[in-house]
């Protein structure tokens, strides 16, 4: 039964960027008669749930299924979260305005940890319980994906089922599966079990944590039918999968308001802090011809003026130096321009950067990581210094001015001389741009130098190392700061080290951590990414009254023998790869890249998934 929205919408003046919930975008999808409706809802704020692009590959991905009717919603801001509880509002859709308890299936991107009490939100909005336990059966199957996945220990009890992997097939069938399940009358619980039997889905509830003496030890199956070790689903052909079809274009301006062309998904480069590196192999690529059909169809329908090339490394894909001048030759008529993010250090990209900047320049982003070459070969970079200082003289030879510069702090080895060797590399850096001939540079240099905290995550070789504490963070930043001071053009910015230690917590954490969470939200935690927003206070009252200790998820070194809370997800790569990786990272050991030769990340069971 749909609420009255006309009503809602006269009272929208009250609430900052009301186009953020009256939908009507162009290229919206609606259907009125489906025989399943399912609600993709993003934990964060309108602007950035529509720049993520999973969420637009999954909505065109359910869409395209005869029977199927996707539709969205986005976490309220906090006056609109206001307004809808004052006048007893249910958080809806924005396809149809329908309340999102009255769907099939409602399913959430998470790609970042501080989003979980915007999870809380929604479901209260929604009139439906924070626990799978607690749910009638004529309430929505609740789900989920995205990279938190991994590890969803954490908030494993919220969830009815649990997606992992690439999403693109995996949703189809989920979709299809609740439908089948819907049309027999099956039950919740049969409902579940059929679930658990798609390649790539995960029942919390059909396994059970074990502890002892205060420790987790294990997850114990108890639903007999159960896979033993959920695994992860991979997408083999990227370029026979679901794209994003006509892309919905917002009213107000998004954190990324551009095409967004995915060349290729996964890495080869085995950084060992990152996340994304392990959990998305092996590497696919989509052919020149599909990513340049898929650029012509995009700006056709959306009217936008710049493609942004979309992966973990642009630089990186192997045919990099024919699409770029292609994308330049065919679209700089109508005046789109191209941005490469993600940029690796090594990548030769002077000439592709000339033809960029003819049609209009954005700021370049390069990540050395870390400030001396030890540190560098510890996290297994394969960059050096003067890769850097010749990608940054480069750009600046082709008229950039404009540079960001991605470090990380609290990595494992990390000493003072290795804070202060940020601040060199980035001495140097202004030296290459204010040595060049005045006429030459042009403008002044903008030198933004990004330094983040390092989060252990899982299934990646530093799972099992702790988090630096908030103390030696904070030591750590003002030193870096310090040094910084009096370099021409530099710019600092950091993240709030305490927001990175909650992170570090969630990340690593089991199920004990969801009655903190939801004490937490009842103290009044939203937005928890956001510095504004986030209440520190109500997270330490929680955690104390549940009886949680921070530094025992987050600043405790595991032992290589534990089992960890993720320890039954198999995410295809081995723990075996992970701990020979953290091995040669202590001995500051780099492992050569997978295009030169296979490393055997994916052992025996697995390798014929890597084609790379």
């Amino acid at each position: 039964m749909k609420f009255d929205f006309n009503k809602l919408e006269q009272q929208l003046g009250k609430v900052e960027k009301p186009a953020r919930y009256v939908g009507n975008e162009l290229n919206i999808i609606r259907k009125e008669e489906a025989k399943l409706r399912f609600a993709l809802l993003f934990p964060d704020v309108y602007e950035i749930g529509m720049s993520h692009l999973g969420s637009r590959i999954i909505y065109n991905a359910l869409n395209s299924c005869e029977d199927v009717a996707c539709e969205r919603a986005y976490a309220p801001w906090p006056d609109m979260e206001k307004l809808l509880r004052e006048n007893a509002y249910p958080l809806y859709s924005l396809e149809t305005y329908t309340p999102l308890g009255e769907f099939d299936i409602i399913g959430f991107s998470l790609l970042y940890e501080m989003c979980y009490t915007n999870i809380l939100t929604m479901l209260e909005l929604s009139s439906i319980p924070f626990l799978s336990k607690d749910r009638a059966e004529d309430m929505p199957i609740v789900v989920c994906g995205g990279p938190c996945t991994c590890n969803s220990e954490p908030i494993a009890d919220i969830f009815d089922a649990i997606m992992i992997g690439d999403g693109e097939e995996l949703v189809v069938d989920v979709a299809k599966c609740v439908m089948q399940a819907k049309e027999k009358g099956c039950s919740r619980h049969e409902t579940l079990i059929a679930l658990s039997k798609i390649e790539g889905v995960y029942i919390p509830s059909f396994y059970e944590p074990q502890y002892e003496n205060g420790s987790f030890k294990a997850i114990k199956k108890i639903e007999p039918s159960a896979p033993d070790r959920p695994t992860r689903r991979i997408v083999k052909d990227l370029d026979k999968a679901a794209y994003i079809g006509k892309p919905i274009v917002p009213f107000l301006p998004i954190t990324h308001d551009r095409i967004a062309l995915e060349i290729f998904r996964g890495c080869t480069r085995g950084c060992r802090f990152c996340q994304a590196g392990f959990i998305y192999r092996p590497v696919r690529e989509r052919e020149i011809d599909t990513v340049m059909d898929n650029a012509r169809s995009l700006i056709n329908c959306t009217g936008y003026d710049e493609i942004s090339l979309f992966s973990l490394s642009s630089g990186d894909y192997s045919k990099i130096h024919e699409l770029v001048p292609q994308l330049i030759d065919e679209f700089s008529e109508k005046h789109v321009s191209l941005a490469l993010p993600s940029l690796r250090i090594d990548s030769f990209l002077k000439d592709d950067l000339e033809k960029i900047q003819s049609v209009r320049k954005t700021g370049l982003t390069f990540a050395p990581e870390a400030g001396t070459q030890r540190l560098r070969d510890v996290i297994n970079k394969g960059v050096t210094e003067e890769d850097l200082l010749r990608s940054v003289s480069d750009a600046f030879e082709s008229g950039w001015n404009s540079v960001k510069l991605y470090f990380m702090i609290g990595l494992p080895t990390e000493t003072d001389e290795d804070i202060l060797g940020i601040a060199d590399l980035a001495r140097k850096v202004s030296r290459t741009f204010y040595s060049m001939p005045k006429e030459k540079r042009g403008k002044g240099l903008r030198l933004v130098v990004s330094a983040s905290s390092f989060v252990p995550k899982p299934f990646t070789p530093f799972q099992w190392e702790g988090q630096d504490t908030l103390e030696e963070l904070r030591r750590k930043q003002l030193l870096l700061k310090d040094a910084l001071k009096g370099i021409r053009g530099v710019e600092f910015s950091y993240h709030e080290s305490v927001i990175s230690e909650l992170e570090a917590v969630f990340a690593r954490g089991d199920r004990r951590l969801a009655a903190a969470l939801i004490e937490a939200y009842k103290n009044g935690a939203r937005f928890d990414s956001w510095d504004e927003h986030f209440k520190k206070e109500a997270w330490e009252v929680a955690f104390e009254k549940c009886g949680i200790d921070g530094a025992y998820y987050a600043n405790r070194r595991r032992e290589e023998s534990e089992v960890l809370p993720w320890s039954h997800i198999d995410m295809i790569v081995t723990e075996e790869y992970l701990k020979k990786e953290l091995e040669k990272a202590l001995e500051a050991k780099p492992t050569k890249d997978c295009r030169k030769g296979c490393n055997g990340c994916f052992g025996n069971k697995y390798a014929d998934y890597c084609k790379v």
